[in-house]
């Protein structure tokens, strides 16, 4: 009795320590505008993602560099999931919904730093900066 006793004090010793552990993980989200996103492309080591479809990029271009996470499909979740947790990721939608949402899936599972585009790849154009059309 005293052996099962010491077993289970020992892994719920453990458990709430891993569980505190991953509690003090704080994810950096910043909401910036389309020139202070440029700004960090310029100076940040960052990975920046696109999470439009495919039938909004190839219609409307994307930023260069980018690379596509439909936040739409059904395995975005996963695909997201996967990433390395302690780079820092830019992150942007059409308008900022889908990357607001995405930037709060990011805070949930514990990344270290999110730049979210506020307003979106649309304001990103209408200011004037720099799109690529896909497979260019």
């Amino acid at each position: 009795m005293k052996k099962l006793f010491s077993l289970l004090l020992i892994v719920l010793t453990a458990n709430l320590f891993s569980q505190s552990k991953v509690a003090s993980v704080k994810t950096k989200v910043e909401n910036v505008d389309a020139a202070t996103f440029k700004k960090y492309m310029d100076v940040k080591n960052a990975y920046i993602i696109d999470l439009r479809t495919t039938n909004e990029i190839d219609s409307k271009g994307m930023i260069k560099g980018a690379e596509q996470i439909d936040f739409l499909a059904k395995n975005s979740e996963e695909a997201i999931g996967i990433l390395d947790k302690k780079r820092t990721y830019m992150i942007y939608c059409a308008g900022g919904g889908r990357s607001g949402d995405c930037a709060e899936l990011m805070t949930k599972l514990g990344f270290k730093y999110v730049i979210h585009l506020e307003k979106g790849f649309d304001d990103w154009k209408k200011q004037g900066y720099e799109t690529v059309m896909p497979g260019k």
